[in-house]
This record gives C-alpha cells, sequence and structure tokens, in this order.
C-alpha cells in the first residue's frame, strides 16, 4: 500500500493516518498528576513545532508485570489525570484496558483504548473495547504472526466499530530476546487499518532483570527508522521519561525526554524520503 493510499482512523472526531505520520506517546505508566502534565506539554510542544499529530499515552495499570512486587500503577482513579491532558492540551489519550469491564469506565476519560498485546486474542476484551465505539490500538502478541491480526480486526470491526489500528511491538525470539521483521509490516498492513511501531518496546528483554523487564534504549531511533522506510508504518509509538531509569516500568526502553526531538527528527526524515519515492 503506497503511502498516497494509506489508511486514516477517526480519534475524537480528527482523522489521524493517510501518509502524514502520527505519534503515539508519554510514560509507560501514570506516576504524578505534575509529572504526566510536564512530559505531556513536552511532547505536545515537540509535535507541534514539526506539525505532527500526537496522542498523549499513559497507563493507570500495568497488569502484566515480570513479579508480584512490581509497582502497577496508581489506579482507575488516576485516569483523571489524562482528561486534564486532553482538556488543557486538546490532545486525544491512550490507556490500556485488562479487563472487559473497564472498556466503558476508561473510555469516559481517554479517546482511545488500548489493548495489550498478550491480551490481543482476548474475544471478550475486545468486543467490550469496540462496544464503547471509541479508537482501539491492538498490540500484536509477541506469539503471534503479522497475518493473523487480520482475524483480530475482524473481531473488533464484526462488533460494529471500525476505528481500529494494529501495532507491532516485537516478537519473541529465543528467551528474553524480541526481535522485529521489517516485511511484517507489509501483512499487518493487509488488514486494511493504520500500522504502528512501538519502538520503545520493541526493545525489551523480558526477565533479563531477574524480577523485571530489561532492554536498551540505543537500538530505538535505528528501529524506528527501519520501520518507516517500509512504508507500511502510520504511526510510532515512543514512551518517553524525563528520567527513565527512575521509572517504575520500562525504564531501560524509554527514550529521554531531553532526546527525544532529535530521535523524532531523525524518523520524519527518514518517513519524508519514503513518501518521496
Amino acid at each position: 500500500m503506497s503511502t498516497s493510499t494509506r489508511p486514516t482512523i477517526d480519534i475524537a472526531g480528527r482523522r489521524f493516518g493517510g501518509g502524514e505520520l502520527f505519534l503515539i506517546a508519554g510514560p509507560c505508566v501514570l506516576e504524578s498528576r505534575d509529572l504526566t502534565h510536564e512530559i505531556a506539554g513536552r511532547v505536545a510542544e515537540i509535535c507541534k513545532a514539526r506539525g505532527v499529530q500526537f496522542i498523549f499515552k499513559a497507563s493507570f495499570d500495568k497488569a502484566n508485570r515480570s513479579s508480584a512486587t512490581a509497582g502497577r500503577g496508581p489506579g482507575f482513579d488516576s485516569i483523571e489525570w489524562l482528561a486534564e491532558v486532553r482538556r488543557s492540551l486538546g490532545c486525544p489519550t491512550i490507556t490500556d484496558v485488562h479487563l472487559p469491564e473497564q472498556c466503558a469506565q476508561a473510555a469516559e476519560f481517554v479517546d482511545v483504548l488500548q489493548i495489550p498485546a498478550f491480551l490481543c486474542r482476548q474475544t471478550d476484551l475486545l468486543l467490550a473495547a469496540a462496544k464503547t465505539m471509541k479508537a482501539l490500538h491492538v498490540k500484536k502478541g509477541q506469539f503471534l504472526a503479522p497475518w493473523d491480526m487480520k482475524n483480530v480486526v475482524q473481531k473488533v470491526v464484526a462488533a460494529g466499530n471500525p476505528n481500529v489500528m494494529v501495532c507491532e511491538r516485537g516478537v519473541t525470539f529465543g528467551y528474553g530476546r524480541l526481535v522485529v521483521d521489517m516485511t511484517g509490516f507489509e501483512h499487518l498492513s493487509a488488514t486494511g487499518k493504520p500500522v504502528v511501531f512501538d519502538a520503545t518496546h520493541s526493545v525489551q528483554e523480558p526477565g533479563a532483570l531477574g524480577d523485571r523487564t530489561g532492554g536498551d534504549r540505543r537500538k530505538v531511533p535505528a528501529l524506528a527508522r527501519a520501520a518507516v522506510a517500509t512504508g507500511n508504518v502510520d504511526g510510532v509509538f515512543f514512551e518517553v521519561h524525563p528520567s527513565p531509569d527512575q521509572s517504575p516500568s520500562d525504564g531501560p526502553n524509554m527514550v529521554k525526554l531531553d532526546e527525544f526531538e532529535r530521535v523524532l527528527d531523525g524518523v520524519l526524515a527518514v518517513h519524508a524520503a519514503a513518501r518521496a519515492h
């Protein structure tokens, strides 16, 4: 599918995609109201200066942790911080849902519901999320072939919700390692829905730190540039944080906030070149 005919998705009354690269960005998990607004405000400034649409992401709960002692987030009440970001910055917001009963509740506060990779085949969760009629961002499981995402999309569309995008976040390669198959983006694109590349979760090293996930953020820029170079990627997902190593979740994978501009500019340059060809 050429960049001139790329699919779009309706998010809060705005069209995303259609050959224009968009971003999903924010911290892995909500930590405090002040930090939420700090990160959202800075990312909004960076994107506005470059004319890039963005969706602010953070999770009120991270249920899929490596150990029982890992922090999960401040809980559902903190989702109000995402609603505040939406009101103050005018940008759409997105958060994870893990249970069917969370979908309708979360939909009152955010514009996009994200289905975690481990749960991408959970039919009850997909149907409950679809019935909210919010846009959905479904991550491909680390165990799933890219062409199998067509079945996931069909579940959502059959429930009456056409606003779904699919996300590549790496595939399991042996123990404690993920790899990204760049040829897989074409198969994801065959779903007819916008394709997102999760650049930061793709550098995870599951279980590498014993009771938590490791990773290597140095690999994020090159993977993001390579993904958009395929011509089959409509959005890129980055987790960003001013002090990633102090983050309670996914710290080794996140882009440092003060380095985000440089990373983004490299991705946008490659995307422009891919569109030209």
